[in-house]
């Protein structure tokens, strides 16, 4: 019941909410507007409008509606992370995120250099990405250092895919803007579309799952998003350059 269209209208605390609920679907629906809004760390209030935003009159309407998709979906998915990737799948089956899809593959397709770029876990999937896009005919660089040096003429009729899940990393932020500054083109794929790089970027994909952390540092935020959406892009492009 959770459209990638309605997702991408949430605000960071409206989001917020919708990360408590798929996180605590099993006892979520049991709970008042009160309990749910003290146990996610918002307001009422904020609760009311991301239920509006969900296309209902309020939380009682919300509840309702909820605990009757979760006991038609079959089967049970248990709490490891299952329930995530499925709301996920189903909010990007329709039209619009297939647009967004061919959106940013037309800007792949018309660059000249690609060039995938992320530190830590992004930088690996960076690689990945590089691989795949050559493994289709667009050949790629990949950088997973954000120090590295890139030269102007590197930068010319270039596009730069960069990852981040947060989208706040200052130095994937430097980055991108060194290739903002040389009228580079930029796609970002990030958790979410309020975050400083989709900001900066000239086309973004966010996914929408819950932030994991062990710790203050380390993030365990599944990734599976960015590989579909990586794999999604590569195959469009496969399917018209063989047009």
């Amino acid at each position: 019941m959770f459209a990638h269209s309605d997702l991408s209208r949430l605000n960071d605390l409206e989001m917020q909410v919708y990360h408590f609920i798929i996180k605590h679907r099993e006892s979520v629906s049991y709970m008042t507007i009160r309990e749910l809004a003290t146990q996610a760390g918002v307001s009422t209030t904020t609760v009311l409008r991301f239920c509006r935003k969900m296309h209902c009159e309020g939380w009682s309407e919300f509840r309702i509606r909820f605990r009757l998709a979760q006991e038609q979906a079959a089967p049970q998915v248990m709490p490891s992370g299952t329930g995530e990737m499925l709301s996920f799948f189903k909010s990007i089956n329709n039209e619009e995120f297939d647009q967004h899809i061919a959106a940013a593959a037309q800007l792949i397709i018309q660059a000249e250099q690609i060039y995938f770029i992320g530190a830590g876990t992004s930088g690996s999937l960076g690689k990945y990405g590089a691989r795949f896009f050559s493994n289709i005919g667009k050949f790629s660089h990949h950088i997973d250092d954000p120090y590295y040096p890139v030269s102007n003429s590197a930068r010319q009729n270039a596009l730069a895919i960069i990852l981040s899940v947060s989208g706040e990393t200052e130095e994937i932020l430097r980055f991108a803007s060194q290739f903002s500054l040389n009228h580079c083109k930029i796609i970002s794929i990030t958790n979410h579309e309020s975050c400083s790089l989709a900001k900066m970027a000239d086309f973004n994909l966010s996914y929408h799952m819950p932030q994991m952390k062990l710790g203050d540092r380390l993030d365990i935020t599944t990734q599976v998003p960015v590989l579909y959406i990586l794999e999604t892009l590569g195959r469009y492009i496969a399917r018209t350059s063989a047009v």
